[in-house]
């Protein structure tokens, strides 16, 4: 990489020109656990239904890391002491925060690693890095990990007005084309300040402020938790649920080498995690790092003339976009009638019939639009004085937004409505 020129300008149809500032940013961009993220959808099969909805991973922390560099510019201007360390890096944190996620983003990553989330997938990646680049990420990781004094670089990254949500809804509503997420990005980071090492929102951004949760839930509930959304990760959840049924059973199924050693091992949080006295990543980081979308769709193409009935119909509906009616309310669904959807699909599907459960299911969604609290969104008046969003604000009303929502979904074969 020597006298390679590492001052580059990206074109981000979002925010326009993204400037790479940083040496060590730009390696960490050229390194192949961040490359990976070209490959994995930031809204996973949401593209089922906004086709527009195919956007990166890739894209997302690149622009991520753009408005964390917009937000130390705003403080510094204010005053704020912040050395080109911390603000390298803070950059690095929010640059990585993502490199964990799997295969369809979040659809995977409670089946192909047993309930390990990304963000523990992120710290192992992030450690593993600091190795490669000799301790070059080691204040990055006391920021993501919020072990550094100046907390509010840690809320920069991971809070309820972080610069990670503030890229995504803005992103994610310009690829689904829904409107209702669009947000004043740049108004609210000209608002931000610091108060006793937390960040705040001046008095005159308080509008920007209510339009963003308001955002955030209506993204929610007509994007990230559409039911049809909802549903085909469903399926897609079971159908490597069924895969790891069967390599577990000694099966021979078709798909990569990184895929089938995360299908066939059971896996725990500490394998994953790497040890600081070895140079190489531990096997499972290894075999994670090599996956991406393409090894799932690859595999689900040749599942489909798998002699596995249920594997083969779980591989049918995700690539051919055959999926399950799906009802959503708010009360849970009648157990009489999941039995009535059970009995008749093993009545008109025989070859399944003990395998229904893979195809007729209730489970749930949640979101909190906003929680007050610790970790409240304080508004800050020329007083001095500091209320929480939930308070200060005259238009929202708190309850609904701090409150969880909850809804019950139901799912079953199309051939079944009506029962």
């Amino acid at each position: 990489m020597n006298g390679t020129n590492k001052k580059k300008i990206v074109n981000d149809p979002v925010h326009g020109f993204i400037s790479i500032s940083h040496p060590l940013i730009f390696d960490l961009i050229e390194h192949p656990y961040f490359q990976r993220l070209r490959n994995i959808k930031q809204l996973g099969l949401s593209y089922l239904v906004y086709p527009g909805a195919v956007h990166s991973r890739f894209q997302h922390c690149i622009g991520a890391m753009h408005l964390l560099d917009l937000a130390i510019e705003t403080l510094r201007s204010k005053g704020l002491d912040i050395s080109d360390t911390e603000a390298e890096a803070a950059a690095v944190a929010i640059l990585l925060h993502d490199v964990g996620h799997g295969p369809f983003s979040h659809a995977l990553e409670h089946v192909i690693a047993n309930d390990i989330s990304h963000e523990h997938l992120s710290r192992c990646f992030l450690y593993q890095l600091n190795k490669e680049f000799d301790g070059k990420l080691s204040l990055a990781i006391e920021i993501f990990e919020d072990k550094y004094p100046r907390h509010f670089l840690h809320q920069l990254i991971s809070g309820q007005l972080d610069m990670d949500r503030m890229d995504y809804l803005k992103r994610d509503s310009f690829y689904t084309g829904v409107s209702e997420g669009i947000i004043g990005t740049e108004r609210i980071i000209k608002m931000l300040n610091v108060v006793d090492d937390t960040l705040v929102v001046e008095a005159k951004g308080i509008y920007s402020i209510e339009k963003f949760l308001i955002a955030r839930r209506l993204m929610y509930w007509q994007v990230y938790l559409h039911k049809t959304v909802v549903a085909a990760e469903q399926v897609l959840i079971k159908l490597l649920e069924r895969a790891k049924e069967l390599v577990l059973q000694g099966q021979d199924i078709y798909c990569s080498e990184p895929l089938l050693f995360l299908l066939t091992n059971k896996l725990t949080k500490a394998d994953f995690f790497p040890n600081p006295k070895m140079p190489e990543a531990p096997l499972p980081l290894q075999h994670f790092a090599h996956i991406d979308d393409n090894d799932v769709m690859v595999a689900a193409k040749q599942w489909i003339r798998h002699g596995d009935k249920t594997l083969s119909q779980l591989a049918n509906m995700i690539v051919n976009r055959r999926l399950p009616s799906v009802e959503l309310n708010s009360t849970g669904f009648d157990s009489q009638r999941l039995n009535r959807l059970m009995a008749e699909f093993r009545k008109q599907y025989i070859d399944l019939a003990d395998f229904s459960d893979y195809f007729v299911f209730t489970d749930t969604i949640s979101i909190n639009a906003y929680k007050p609290g610790e970790e409240a969104i304080q508004i800050l008046y020329n007083n001095g004085k500091l209320v929480d969003i939930a308070i200060a604000s005259d238009m929202l009303n708190a309850k609904a937004l701090s409150d969880k929502t909850k809804k019950f979904f139901l799912c079953y074969p199309k051939q079944l409505r009506g029962i």
